[in-house]
């Protein structure tokens, strides 16, 4: 075992992140220190990927029934990530009660009912409910155990030669145990392996699981810290000294990626199709990466040979399924011909549901949970990069990184031995255990635009933001974007504080320019795989007469309101085909579209243009089931930026009163004596793109307060 000593060492493949100063804050509170052990390593994600691994502490503590003294485990607590692990998402158990299962366990064809007698060895009433893992730290001795998914010690692990190479590679300090689903015989498994080491006189540091991660432990947190890694690092170690030794890795590069450039717009123009593909069942969102790391595997001669054999860690293949899927299509494929490249795709699609319903159909049991989504999660594309696609953006970005780790684990068993899979009923068996399925039904109910992306021009402020934020807060993904870079960069911030960075994109928009917008929506399907609602919000006001109006006012508020309308629309729809499953676009026109109010001719006049723009676009997109609809606003004063630029003070004028009055004045004139806000407008978007209005298209629902004169007839 290492001591302290080794605390200044340095490290290649692992990051040491422990402060001695921070520890000693904590000394005495096993409990804070294992905790704080914990967030170190998930902080590493070469150490454990995000979600996977336990970590775990046994102290002493007076039972607050009796006043006797227990012997209490605190371990991660189901669900949970150890890099963001508090007190309050730990459980903690009588070790003795849990120890004492081991009577009424009735063998491995029992493990589910054993995870519900967990809650009868809760010692604080506030634990997160006990993990599968529970067991596995329970029946080892030590009082700091760390049980992580690195991917250097998975390669070894799911190595054709895994358990010779472990002996040899730390001389029989570290067990070996086969694989078995984790659960209540893993962890018996694992006492056995300590106690023959034992028997043969040997201390063990650590246990490799076969396929699936490693066990390390020390007597206090530093120990079983600076074990851990010493251990990863050597096995990482070993790994980069094998690399292209036996062979070249992966068998070496069987084809070129395309330029950083090229590759980043063939894979923004191919997503949407491929999304369409993947969501047959229930719209997805997407992930895209060339990370370098996914380009060499997918680029080599043995992808053929490796992809098909699917991933090892049961953490992986939960995120990635049974295999990905490989496009057999040309990095220089022309996209232009969207039938033509759905035609060549969707045979590749057809055979891999074929594939996963053989796969279920062979491996199911008399109760087994209904077949799931029998599409791809992962597609590797040679020569572009690797998509994944999932119900939510954090679901498909962490599908992504796990195969990353797969990448990995396959690159390294390869480089020393020879990479082995999980066999097909092992694999259904974790994928379709009772208990991830009663995860599964636990989770909350996807809000209304769950799976949906938008797209809002004009979000950096305004009723643009409060829609952007609006869909949001129901599910949403959505590309903020605006042409004031500063404001762009304020309102991001902004949305990725209040939605997480997943939720969230931007970008540079001019509505103006096609080169712009076509961009933008290259964003957008990078980012989330395609697009679902455009709203086209971006706008200017100009409040002059006839005689007052210039022809450059007049161009503009044309080229920015109905010209802007059409550019954003036209690419949108593109990418709406490219899905195949329809889509909504929602145009902020006004009141004035429709009511003849003075000194307006230029405003108004477009935004009648944009009106009618919708019916025209409603009548031509419905065999597309692209819904088109407007909402029209009038008098939204708070935080609009259209009463910026001389606006408020042009209307007042018009009406004969100061810009001070002018908040009264409109809510005086409606039906409801309302002042309208940007919520309201956000909200009537909501209304048509949320599901309730599903079957409403070229329609127009007034924002107003009631003005009679808006009245439609």
């Amino acid at each position: 075992m290492s001591n302290t000593n080794t605390k200044n060492m340095n490290f290649k493949h692992v990051s040491y992140l422990w402060d001695e100063a921070k520890a000693q804050e904590l000394a005495g509170d096993e409990v804070a220190l294992f905790i704080y052990r914990s967030n170190l390593l998930g902080a590493d994600l070469r150490l454990t990927n995000y979600g996977g691994g336990n970590t775990s502490v046994k102290i002493t503590d007076k039972d607050p029934l009796t006043g006797a003294s227990s012997e209490v485990m605190w371990i991660k607590g189901s669900g949970g990530d150890i890099g963001t692990l508090t007190k309050s998402g730990c459980a903690a158990l009588y070790l003795d009660r849990l120890r004492n299962l081991e009577n009424v366990y009735r063998g491995i064809e029992f493990e589910d009912e054993m995870v519900e007698l967990f809650n009868h060895c809760i010692f604080d009433l506030a634990s997160k409910a006990p993990s599968i893992d529970t067991p596995l730290h329970g029946f080892l001795p030590f009082k700091h155990i760390d049980h992580l998914h690195p991917d250097a010690a998975i390669a070894i692990a799911a190595a054709k030669d895994g358990a010779k190479i472990t002996e040899e590679l730390f001389n029989g300090e570290i067990g070996w145990v086969g694989w078995q689903r984790p659960g209540f015989d893993l962890g018996l498994q694992l006492r056995s392996c300590l106690e023959e080491a034992e028997k043969k006189g040997k201390k063990l540091r650590g246990i490799m699981l076969g396929s699936h991660g490693l066990f390390t432990w020390g007597d206090t947190a530093y120990e079983s810290y600076i074990n851990t890694l010493e251990v990863i690092e050597k096995c990482a170690e070993y790994l980069e000294n094998n690399y292209g030794k036996k062979r070249p890795v992966f068998g070496g590069q069987k084809i070129e990626s395309l330029p950083e450039a090229d590759r980043k717009l063939k894979a923004a123009k191919v997503a949407p199709i491929l999304r369409g593909f993947c969501s047959s069942e229930r719209q997805m969102i997407g992930h895209y990466t060339d990370d370098a790391r996914v380009l060499e595997f997918i680029n080599s001669n043995d992808l053929s040979k490796l992809a098909p054999l699917g991933t090892s860690c049961p953490d992986h293949f939960l995120r990635t399924k049974i295999s990905p899927l490989v496009l057999e299509l040309d990095p220089n494929e022309d996209l232009s011909d969207i039938n033509a490249v759905k035609a060549k795709l969707a045979p590749a699609f057809e055979a891999y549901r074929a594939m996963y319903k053989d796969y279920y159909n062979a491996c199911k049991k008399s109760n087994s949970p209904a077949m799931r989504d029998p599409n791809p999660v992962v597609i590797l594309y040679p020569g572009v990069g690797m998509f994944t696609f999932a119900k939510d953006k954090t679901m498909a970005r962490l599908a992504s990184e796990y195969y990353v780790n797969a990448v990995n684990v396959m690159k390294g068993a390869e480089a020393v031995s020879e990479y082995t899979s999980l066999p097909h009923q092992e694999a259904f068996d974790i994928e379709y255990w009772l208990l991830e399925e009663a995860k599964l039904q636990r989770m909350p109910k996807p809000k209304a635009l769950s799976g949906r992306v938008a797209v809002i021009t004009g979000s950096a402020g305004g009723i643009g933001k409060a829609i952007a934020k609006k869909f949001a807060q129901e599910g949403a993904c959505v590309v903020i974007n605006d042409i004031n870079q500063e404001r762009l960069e304020g309102a991001t911030a902004e949305f990725i504080k209040a939605f997480g960075k997943d939720a969230v994109a931007s970008t540079l928009l001019n509505v103006t320019d096609e080169a712009s917008t076509e961009l933008a929506l290259d964003q957008a399907s990078l980012a989330f795989g395609g697009v679902d609602i455009i709203v086209n919000n971006a706008g200017i006001s100009i409040s002059k007469s006839i005689a007052e109006h210039t022809l450059e006012e007049w161009d503009r508020l044309y080229d920015i309101l109905v010209k802007g309308q059409f550019i954003v629309s036209k690419a949108g729809i593109e990418v709406m085909r490219k899905q195949g499953f329809g889509g909504d676009i929602v145009n902020i026109v006004s009141k004035n579209a429709v009511v003849a109010g003075p000194n307006n001719p230029g405003y108004g006049s477009a935004k009648a243009a944009q009106a009618h723009l919708t019916r025209l676009m409603a009548a031509e997109l419905g065999a597309d089931k692209i819904r088109v609809n407007t909402v029209n606003p009038d008098a939204v004063i708070s935080d609009s930026n259209i009463w910026s630029g001389g606006w408020a003070e042009g209307r007042a004028k018009a009406y004969g009163i100061t810009v001070e009055e002018l908040p009264a004045y409109y809510a005086k004139r409606t039906l409801l004596n309302e002042i309208i806000l940007p919520d309201d407008i956000a909200n009537a978007c909501f209304a048509f793109v949320g599901g309730l209005l599903g079957k409403s298209t070229g329609n127009a629902l007034n924002v107003d307060g009631g003005v009679a004169m808006g009245f439609y007839r």
